[in-house]
């Protein structure tokens, strides 16, 4: 793609039929070639929703690039995957100024990220200037190159994944990074019966990806991302989020708590969660089931070894003793 003088368009949501309804047809839609997850399907989609990004630690083949790709092909958005690599420079990501001898003049070629849904395939394998080029986009919708600032397209969401168990030429994300996704989840091993049934779909000629349709457009995701803003919040759940918070940043156990960063994306990715659930209004069982995926990798346990697959677990423990800890709003 190139460029000069212009901005990636933004998508606007008028004149398209709206329905919390579509939600619920957007995850069936995913789970005919996602199988047996749909907790992790419905948070995927909070994520979006709530304008986030996430970072999938797992083992390879469980399906992180399946997922990534039917929630693209399901909501209508463009998608690119970017194979992270020891070689990769931020220029491969982002783009670059190239000088055009016939017009005398450097044009703009922008990068992969300018997508709706990028796919960073083991980001950790990249160096950290690599790594921290996706800062910008990830916090302000919007990337610099020279001396023009380019508008990424509307929505816009990271899915990152990183191996938990390989650490051989890998490069760990800092602290500062990791907290720019909002959510950290991990898939895990899916169940007999549906293994079976991949197994049985991996054996058919047409690929997965003709059984899957788009069921919304960028311009109905867009409205949705504005309707989570909607979502009441009544002032006790506000303590509730705050109780939590606090609770991680005197809790003995961590030498590093939740930041104000953390605070909000909990209310924004619960708010979100609510609305999947066809609810204007937050109850606090969304927030204790959003607290996991947003915090755990927001903390970090005494004496444990930043960025790690143990420190992360043991932090989610925490989370979860904090959570029986803290009073519950009536």
């Amino acid at each position: 793609m190139t460029l000069t003088d212009t901005t990636t368009d933004t998508v606007t949501s008028t004149d398209v039929p709206q329905s919390l309804d579509l939600l619920e047809i957007l995850i069936d839609e995913i789970e005919r070639v996602f199988h047996g997850k749909e907790e992790v399907v419905r948070l995927a989609v909070a994520a979006l929703l709530a304008r986030g990004h996430i970072l999938f630690e797992d083992v390879p083949g469980v399906g992180k690039t399946t997922l990534s790709r039917a929630l693209g092909t399901a909501l209508g958005l463009s998608f690119r995957r970017i194979q992270f690599t020891s070689d990769l420079l931020p220029s491969d990501v982002l783009g670059v100024s190239i000088f055009n001898p016939r017009t005398s003049e450097f044009e703009t070629r922008l990068g992969p990220i300018f997508t709706n849904l990028v796919l960073a395939d083991e980001i950790n394998r990249a160096p950290p200037r690599t790594q921290s080029g996706l800062l910008q986009a990830m916090q302000e919708g919007e990337m610099s190159l020279d001396d023009k600032t380019f508008q990424l397209p509307q929505p816009f969401m990271v899915m990152a994944t990183q191996n938990p168990l390989e650490h051989h030429g890998t490069y760990p994300l800092p602290e500062s990074q990791v907290d720019r996704f909002l959510m950290r989840l991990t898939i895990g091993y899916p169940g007999e019966s549906a293994e079976r049934q991949i197994l049985m779909e991996s054996t058919k000629e047409d690929p997965w990806e003709d059984r899957i349709k788009a069921v919304l457009e960028p311009a109905q995701v867009v409205w949705f991302q504005q309707k989570v803003s909607e979502v009441e919040v009544e002032d006790s759940l506000v303590g509730y989020v705050m109780d939590i918070v606090q609770r991680t940043r005197v809790d003995a156990r961590l030498q590093m708590g939740v930041s104000p960063r953390g605070a909000i994306g909990l209310l924004g990715a619960s708010r979100a969660y609510a609305l999947l659930s066809g609810r204007d209004f937050l109850v606090p069982s969304d927030v204790q089931k959003l607290a996991m995926p947003c915090l755990a990798h927001r903390i970090l346990p005494v004496g444990a070894a930043a960025a790690s697959h143990e420190a992360h677990e043991e932090a989610g423990a925490i989370v979860q003793d904090i959570l029986q800890d803290v009073a519950v709003p009536v």
